[in-house]
């Protein structure tokens, strides 16, 4: 663990990732001195254990909402949060000095305290009109930690020669599974307090208890994300040339296409885009040559206690040259030992990018079509006009099958990789059905 002598503190620069040095003193950093190491608030939150969720508790406390339910939820927000977000700062102060000195990751030391100090200190809700405000504090408090996720993966990727890959691709899931636990406490009870009061998010008709969709088709989501990805050419731009739309491979969905089951749309929707996405990609690099491109199949199972989904494509499998990696496990990998790709020049820049932008890297699927949808607007208005310029627009960053892969477990499920060299890989994502396993949180 880094030591710290009593005059001076060792202090995160994100701007640059330097370390400086500044006397205790100093007013413009003195709370960050003083907190760092010696803040007995911080001892006190961190410990306490998380109070982990199912789906199951989430969907029978808010089915039946009314004000003081809702104001249980606030509070309940209001008190977790903090002792969630204490156990992550903790594991950034255990960090070896040479990762902490690491682009971005002292930007994400400083929104995780400054939302620490926040939330602690905001005061109990009581009524409607002090919800409201809380909602919009909880709000502002996600579209701040917007790049947290480009920053400390950044500063991870940099920091990975000098950390065994256990430690590292721990530490990453324990901050990533961490954030989406947060960002679902948070979601959910402003989604239940505008249902409450009328201003309930457009849900096509599935039922829905704040941000859990009870009765989730997933042949209508494989759909939805098949569709998205072949109105948007600009995913599978190559160095070469913009391919002629025309000739996406197709996705044919089969199996129990009726089964539908409690989840979060938003969660199986990111991870079906993303497996689609790169075995839709894999398809066309491997057979854009030909006249017509060979469907991407999806196998819908529905058995007692999970939801099993198949991808299959014959995209050449995963031991390419493209993407260096000797398991294909090792793609969920943080570290450069084990996916080599992680320290290219190229991934680097596009994650130093999306850290420098307030929009960062939230792990949706409507984050990326906007993205998109904005591009192919300046391109329609001559703002863009090459590939280069759209690539730049749309960087792939390498999270998406690791972001996949934590939003899986998240619950409880798994997501395994199976490839068959010179023809195709399959995808096997299964997902609990019933709503009753416990967050994956780690404390």
């Amino acid at each position: 663990m880094l030591k710290i002598g009593c005059s001076y503190r060792t202090l995160f620069s994100a701007s640059n990732g330097t370390i400086t040095h500044r006397s205790v003193n100093s007013t413009r950093h003195q709370s960050t001195a003083l907190h760092f190491y010696q803040n007995k608030q911080l001892e006190l939150y961190a410990s306490k254990q998380a109070s982990r969720l199912t789906l199951r508790q989430l969907v029978f406390f808010g089915r039946k909402m009314n004000e003081d339910r809702l104001m249980k939820s606030a509070n309940y927000v209001r008190t977790e949060l903090p002792v969630r977000i204490a156990h992550r700062l903790r594991d950034l102060q255990a960090l070896p000095f040479i990762v902490v000195t690491q682009e971005g990751v002292g930007r994400v030391y400083e929104l995780y305290w400054s939302a620490f100090e926040k939330l602690r200190r905001y005061p109990p809700i009581t009524t409607l009109d002090e919800n409201e405000k809380f909602c919009e504090f909880l709000g502002g408090l996600l579209n701040e930690h917007a790049p947290v996720i480009p920053n400390i993966t950044l500063g991870l990727s940099l920091a990975s020669p000098h950390l065994p890959p256990e430690s590292l691709d721990s530490f990453m899931r324990r901050m990533l599974v961490s954030r989406i636990s947060r960002r679902v406490l948070a979601e959910h009870h402003i989604a239940l307090s505008e249902g409450f009061v009328g201003r309930g998010q457009r849900t096509d008709g599935e039922p829905h208890v704040g941000i859990i969709f009870t009765g989730l088709n997933v042949k209508r989501s494989v759909e939805r994300c098949a569709r998205l990805l072949r109105e948007s050419p600009i995913w599978i731009y190559d160095e070469e040339n913009l391919p002629d739309p025309s000739c996406w491979p197709e996705v044919h969905v089969e199996g129990h296409v009726n089964t539908s089951f409690a989840y979060i749309r938003e969660h199986l929707e990111y991870i079906i885009f993303e497996l689609l996405k790169n075995s839709m990609h894999a398809t066309y690099a491997h057979h854009h040559k030909e006249k017509t491109l060979p469907a991407v199949q999806v196998t819908i199972v529905a058995g007692e206690h999970d939801v099993g989904i198949r991808i299959s494509d014959q995209g050449g499998g995963l031991r390419t040259a493209r993407n260096r990696v000797k398991n294909p496990a090792d793609l969920f990998s943080f570290s450069h030992l084990r996916n080599e790709a992680r320290l290219d020049d190229s991934r680097l820049g596009a994650l130093r990018s999306a850290s420098s932008q307030q929009a960062g890297f939230v792990g949706t699927v409507d984050e990326q079509v906007g993205r998109w949808q904005k591009a192919r607007k300046q391109e329609s208005t001559g703002l863009i006009t090459d590939g280069a310029a759209i690539q730049q627009t749309h960087p792939r960053i390498g999270i998406g099958l690791p972001m996949s892969n934590i939003y899986t477990t998240y619950f409880g499920g798994s997501l395994d990789l199976i490839s068959l060299d010179g023809w195709g890989t399959d995808v096997y994502l299964r997902l609990p059905k019933l709503g009753k396993n416990l967050e994956g949180i780690e404390v």
